[in-house]
């Protein structure tokens, strides 16, 4: 028996091929260290949906039919604001949003992953701003997706460096193999519900922290150590107490999570044109030092560096509070759960697993028959 499904063959998929053992990461054919820190999200978007790369004057097209659908529905604004006013939960507010997008539309799954895709910045930057008190900024559609996603938080066009930052980040977080989240959209879009409903389904899944991740206590270790020479006692006196080490170790991953190696290397340069340098150098010692005692302490097991550490640095760095970090993670994977809700309707079945009853037999009843 295997509650958790684990190692267990659900789908099968042309989006991505996660190899633990190796620490290799697969996005439709290509390396995530290829991919991720060159091409646009436009070129992955493209690239998931159609399974190829685009031309350019292909791409040139897709980008601007996917800029054409970033604004929202009324009914998402106003749920916005009502979730803004009650002060919900970043992740709460998205879930409810992106419900309302089809909302007064024809069930189309290739419409409906546009609109999921091309909302998704527009309904976290519309809630963020109203929840400080700020109006939400126009839409522009002149502006690539993760320049738009900035833009929307800020009202400010941003920099070409911040936009590659956050754009190698959305590429390298779009999709994971059958993830908790990816999982949950395509049993329900394999019942022949909407992409929509599915989509909805797999914020609430990746809402639950055993499965959105712990980016923000990985930014807070660093910050609560404070300077280099107090690494070693701190992560030592925490070692002591039996705390986990949050940043290190996966899962899935038997060495180095290759995201992590994507996304150092894009806050290295990040931060080496602008930001906080120091706060870089910090992290980086406190990583070696986290790595050196983990090996000290637990040989026999790998515990490296895992993406939740260096996308709690990129995105602090970026200016994003940490309650926004799972939401924009959800901008990222949003691709995938609609690349994998479009194939589940193309080539799968209903997803129906079996379970093990475990529970008593035989027991009788005894009560008074209801007339």
């Amino acid at each position: 028996m295997n509650d958790g499904l684990e190692g267990i063959v659900a789908a099968s998929t042309r989006l991505s091929r996660v190899d633990g053992e190796a620490g290799q990461l697969t996005l439709a054919g290509y390396a995530v260290e290829d991919l991720a820190p060159r091409a646009s999200f436009e070129e992955v978007a493209y690239l998931f949906l159609h399974g190829r790369l685009p031309e350019p004057a292909e791409l040139s097209r897709f980008a601007q039919d996917l800029a054409a659908r970033r604004v929202l529905p009324g009914a998402a604004i106003a749920v916005l604001r009502e979730s803004a006013a009650a002060q919900a939960p970043p992740m709460d507010s998205l879930r409810m949003a992106a419900a309302a997008l089809g909302l007064g539309r024809e069930e189309n799954p290739w419409e409906d992953a546009m609109a999921a895709i091309a909302s998704f910045p527009t309904i976290v930057g519309v809630y963020w701003r109203l929840r400080q008190g700020e109006p939400p900024v126009p839409v522009r559609s002149d502006l690539p997706h993760a320049a738009h996603f900035l833009h929307q938080l800020s009202g400010v066009a941003p920099s070409p460096g911040r936009v590659r930052a956050l754009e190698t980040y959305l590429n390298t977080v779009c999709d994971h193999g059958l993830n908790a989240s990816t999982f949950a959209a395509r049993v329900i879009v394999s019942t022949r519900s909407d992409v929509i409903s599915a989509i909805t389904g797999a914020v609430g899944a990746l809402k639950g922290p055993l499965h959105g991740g712990a980016p923000g206590p990985a930014l807070n270790m660093v910050f609560e150590i404070g300077a280099a020479e107090r690494a070693e006692t701190v992560i030592r006196a925490m070692l002591d107490r039996g705390e986990r080490l949050m940043g290190f170790g996966h899962r899935v991953y038997r060495v180095r999570d290759p995201r992590a190696d994507v996304l150092a290397q894009a806050a290295e340069r990040f931060y080496s044109s602008g930001g906080d340098r120091s706060l870089y150098d910090l992290a980086r010692s406190v990583e070696s030092t986290a790595l050196r005692l983990l090996r000290e302490r637990k040989p026999d097991r790998r515990l490296d560096t895992n993406v939740e550490f260096y996308t709690a640095l990129l995105l602090h760095g970026l200016g994003l509070p940490v309650e926004l970090f799972t939401p924009t993670f959800a901008v990222g994977r949003v691709l995938g759960w609609a690349a994998h809700c479009l194939e589940q309707l193309r080539e799968g079945r209903l997803i129906r697993p079996q379970s093990v009853y475990i529970g008593p037999v035989g027991l009788a009843y005894h009560g008074v028959p209801v007339h």
